[in-house]
């Protein structure tokens, strides 16, 4: 594809998963909530789609592109019926766009797109207006920012680089941030020619990443010469920050369940020249890990990931209130079975990108109550809707004994 049709492609895709119960509202309302066949839903979905959220393209072409596409894929006799569909509300565009408005506020999980469990419990947690706030924050295309990697550059030379490279980037202010060097090293990219096209990628002068990712490895807080154990360490985005912290120094052990995650590690390893990681497979017990005792360790556990769900679009479809009960359980086995491998005086970070409490404080103080030589110094959290980041939690624990 041309990189304009590319990305037309990927906002339709990402775009209907996103608005998925909103758009089948809408054709409930001309359908009588009969069923449709799976493919000809979507193909209704596309149509409303365009004529609803994407300003790009003429409302009357939308219309005749979805028409014609319903044709070619088998549909012909239904063709007149996704037109009367499409062509109806096209007729109905203002008062229908002030039902969507109005539905926000009724119902805010359809208004919004999102599971209605998920509404009414961050509803209870955070309230009627952060719980919009975060609604929409989901809704929105995620931007892009990237960390500089000073194992090998530093920002003036990459910002020189990039407007070679036709780079158009912005400096990142983050409350979180005030205060440490990293407002000099993270930047939002406005927009750029492909990642993969770009020498300074290829070079591994930075790397893409969240701000709201830095936390963790900010709370570890590794010096040069220790020896870490990162836990749930792949794609490698928080490694290899820690990695940078240290200038590469001491001794890193990333371990992950899957063999194909530990590669992704090691190539992100290699574009970006980091040498003091070594990647391990892990099992429920660590016992591939040899009995080394670490300064620190990071635990960044597997989760709801609630606090990324603009990133991953299809996740609050997949996600269930079980879910949630079963990573906490797995959540607080990883801390039991870490806690051995610090040292005393050690320092353990728990981190999630879950805006859940039971993922997140109940995990660390269930563990707490089992665990006595351990003393929580402080919990951080990084909610979209206040630190304009993806979630994240953060505790620290210091091991005392």
């Amino acid at each position: 594809m041309s990189p304009a049709d590319r990305s037309l492609c990927q906002e339709l895709v990402y775009g209907i998963v996103r608005r998925q119960a909103t758009l089948d509202w809408l054709i409930a309302r001309k359908t009588e909530g009969r069923q449709q066949k799976p493919a000809l839903q979507n193909l209704l979905r596309l149509g409303l789609y365009q004529i609803f959220w994407l300003d790009r393209i003429p409302p009357h072409a939308a219309v005749h592109e979805t028409v014609e596409l319903a044709k070619r894929e088998g549909f012909g006799p239904k063709a007149g019926f996704v037109n009367a569909v499409l062509r109806g509300y096209l007729r109905e565009s203002d008062a229908t766009k002030q039902l969507l408005a109005d539905l926000k506020t009724s119902d805010p999980a359809v208004g919004f797109s999102h599971p209605q469990w998920l509404v009414e419990k961050w509803q209870k947690h955070f309230g009627q207006d952060r719980t919009r706030q975060l609604l929409e924050w989901n809704n929105a295309p995620p931007k892009t920012f990237a960390r500089v990697n000073t194992l090998k550059t530093d920002a003036g030379k990459l910002i020189e680089k990039w407007r070679e490279e036709n780079v158009e980037y912005d400096f990142v202010r983050r409350d979180f941030l005030r205060g440490t060097d990293l407002e000099a090293i993270i930047f939002e990219l406005k927009s750029h020619p492909p990642l993969a096209s770009l020498e300074s990628f290829r070079n591994g002068w930075f790397y893409i990443q969240d701000p709201g990712t830095l936390l963790a490895p900010l709370e570890l807080s590794p010096r040069s010469g220790e020896t870490i154990l990162d836990l749930c360490a792949a794609l490698g985005g928080k490694t290899t920050f820690i990695a940078q912290l240290m200038n590469d120094t001491g001794k890193i052990t990333a371990g992950d369940i899957s063999e194909e995650r530990l590669k992704l590690i090691q190539e992100n390893c290699l574009r970006l020249g980091v040498t003091c990681v070594s990647t391990v497979p892990i099992d429920h017990q660590l016992s591939t890990i040899n009995q080394t005792r670490f300064d620190r360790i990071l635990i960044d556990a597997p989760c709801s990931n609630t606090g990324v769900l603009r990133r991953r679009v299809d996740l609050r479809w997949r996600i269930t209130p079980e879910e949630i009960s079963r990573l906490q359980q797995a959540q607080l086995d990883l801390l039991k079975t870490a806690a051995p491998r610090l040292k005393p005086g050690g320092v353990l970070v728990y981190s999630t990108c879950s805006l859940e409490p039971e993922e997140n404080s109940t995990v660390v103080q269930a563990f707490l109550q089992e665990h006595k030589d351990f003393k929580l110094e402080r919990e951080r959290e990084l909610l979209p809707f206040t630190d304009n980041v993806d979630g994240a939690f953060v505790a620290l624990l210091k091991k005392m004994r």
